[in-house]
C-alpha cells in the first residue's frame, strides 16, 4: 500500500461505520432529530422568556422536562433489554413530534401560555426516557467492536454539528425573523424523519439473550447490582449526579438570562453561543475519532470532564459575547472528548444484554438531581446574582468530578493489556 493511500484510509477512518446500513440510517435519523432539537433548545428558552420574563419559567419547564425523564428512564432501560429495540425508539419519536407539534401549532396560532409549554415538555422528557438507553443499546448490535471507538465519534461529531452549531444557529436566526413555533415545528418533523429512517433498519435491535421469564423489576435490579460491583461506573455516575446538580440548572437558565438582560443580545446571539459549542465539540469528536480511545482511559475521562466543568466558571465571567462564545467551545470540546471515550468503554465492557439497563442507570444516576438543580437555580441566583451562580458552579463541580478519579478501583480497569476485559465481573458489590 502506498503512503498515499495509508494517509487516506486514515483520513477516512471515521467515516467507517457509515458503510453499515443499519448504523447509516441510525446515524441518519439522529442527525436530522438533532438538528430540530437544536432549534428547540433556542425556541423553548425563548418561548419561556417571552411570556414571562423571568429565570423561573425557565427553571419550571426544565424541572417538567427533566423530572418524568429521571422517573421513566429505569423502566426504559429494562424494556430495551427484552423488546425490539428499534419500536421502543420508535414509538418515543412518534410521542415526541406530537407532543411538540402540538406546541408549535400553539405558538404559531399565538395561544401558547406557560402550563402548555409545562405539560408538553413533560410528555417529551418522558418518551425521551426510552429513546436514549435504546439507542445506546442497539449501536453494539449494528457495529463490530473493532469500529465502536469510531461510532462514538460519529455520534459526538453529529451531536454539536447539527445539535449545538447548525440547529441553533440557523434555529436562532429563523426564531428571531419568525416566531418560536417556527422552531417547534422543524423540530416535530424532525421526530417524524428519525422513526422512518429507524423503520427502515433491518437488524431488529432485540437483545441477544432475552431474560426468560424475568420480571421487569428483576432485571431492573439485575442492571443495578452489576454498577454497584464495578467502582468505574457507579463512581462515574455519583460524580456526575453532584456536578449536574451543581451546573445543569445554571447553565441551561442563566445563560439565556445573561444574553438578554446583561448583554442585550437576542435569540440570533443565543444561537451563536450554542452554535460556539458546536465547533469546540466538533473538532474534539473529528480528534477522537481519528486517535482512538487512549489506554487510561478514565483518567482521559474524568480529567476533561473536571476542566470542561470549569469551564462553565466562564459564562459568569464573560462581559461580552464572544467571550460566551469561547467558554461554550472549551465546555463542549472538553464534555465531548470524555463522552467518546466513556461511551466506548461502556460498549466495549458491558455485556449486551445488560447494555439497555446499564445504559438507563447512567442516564438516571447522571441526571437523578436534574430538576432539583432547575428548581434550585432562581432561587440561589436571586440570592447570588446570576454570574456568581455560575462562577461557584463551574468551580465546586470541576472538583467533584477530579475527586471521583481517586475513588478506590477507579483505574482498575486501566492496568488491563485487553481494552475488552473486565477486571471486576463478578465483584461483590460495593455500595457508592
Amino acid at each position: 500500500m502506498t503512503d498515499a493511500a495509508r494517509a487516506s484510509g486514515r483520513s477516512l477512518r471515521l467515516l467507517a461505520p457509515l458503510r453499515i446500513r443499519d448504523f447509516r440510517l441510525l446515524w441518519t435519523g439522529m442527525t436530522v432529530s438533532l438538528f430540530g432539537d437544536g432549534a428547540f433548545m433556542v425556541a423553548v428558552a425563548w418561548a419561556a422568556y417571552e411570556i414571562s420574563d423571568a429565570p423561573g419559567a425557565l427553571a419550571v419547564i426544565g424541572i417538567a422536562t427533566s423530572l418524568p425523564q429521571v422517573a421513566l428512564l429505569l423502566v426504559g432501560g429494562a424494556i430495551s433489554d427484552r423488546v425490539d429495540r428499534r419500536h421502543v425508539m420508535i414509538a418515543s419519536d412518534v410521542v415526541r413530534a406530537l407532543a411538540i407539534g402540538a406546541l408549535a401549532a400553539l405558538a404559531i396560532a399565538g395561544t401558547l401560555e406557560l402550563w402548555h409549554m409545562v405539560v408538553l415538555t413533560a410528555v417529551y422528557g418522558a418518551a425521551a426516557a426510552f429513546f436514549g438507553p435504546a439507542f445506546d443499546a442497539v449501536v453494539p448490535d449494528v457495529v463490530p467492536e473493532h469500529q465502536l471507538a469510531e461510532a462514538n465519534a460519529l455520534d459526538q461529531f453529529v451531536r454539536p454539528a447539527v445539535l449545538r452549531l447548525a440547529g441553533p444557529a440557523l434555529g436562532g436566526v429563523g426564531i428571531a425573523a419568525a416566531g418560536a413555533g417556527w422552531g417547534f415545528a422543524i423540530n416535530a418533523a424532525s421526530f417524524a424523519v428519525s422513526a422512518a429512517c429507524i423503520a427502515g433498519m433491518r437488524r431488529s435491535g432485540a437483545p441477544s439473550d432475552p431474560a426468560g421469564g424475568a420480571s421487569l423489576v428483576a432485571e431492573m435490579r439485575e442492571g443495578f447490582r452489576y454498577v454497584r460491583g464495578r467502582t468505574w461506573l457507579w463512581g462515574t455516575f455519583a460524580g456526575a449526579t453532584i456536578s449536574y446538580l451543581l451546573f445543569m440548572g445554571p447553565t441551561e437558565v442563566l445563560l439565556p438570562y445573561i444574553v438578554k438582560h446583561e448583554l442585550g443580545g437576542g435569540a440570533d446571539v443565543l444561537g451563536a453561543v450554542f452554535a460556539a459549542g458546536g465547533i469546540g465539540a466538533l473538532t474534539a469528536a473529528v480528534i477522537m475519532g481519528q486517535r482512538g480511545t487512549p489506554r487510561r482511559n478514565m483518567t482521559f475521562i474524568l480529567i476533561a470532564w473536571s476542566l470542561a466543568t470549569l469551564a462553565v466558571a466562564g459564562y459568569g465571567l464573560a462581559v461580552a459575547s464572544w467571550q460566551l462564545m469561547l467558554a461554550s467551545l472549551v465546555f463542549n470540546a472538553l464534555e465531548t472528548a470524555g463522552l467518546v471515550v466513556w461511551g466506548t468503554t461502556k460498549h466495549r465492557l458491558v455485556p449486551p444484554r445488560l447494555m439497555g439497563r446499564v445504559s438507563s442507570v447512567d442516564w438516571f444516576i447522571s441526571i437523578a438531581l436534574v430538576p432539583v438543580s432547575f428548581a434550585l437555580t432562581a432561587p440561589v441566583a436571586a440570592a447570588l446574582g446570576a454570574r456568581t451562580t455560575l462562577v461557584a458552579a463551574g468551580i465546586v463541580g470541576a472538583v467533584v468530578t477530579l475527586g471521583c478519579l481517586f475513588l478506590p478501583g477507579m483505574r482498575a480497569i486501566e492496568r488491563h493489556r485487553d481494552a475488552r476485559a473486565d477486571p471486576t465481573p463478578h465483584a461483590a458489590p460495593s455500595t457508592p
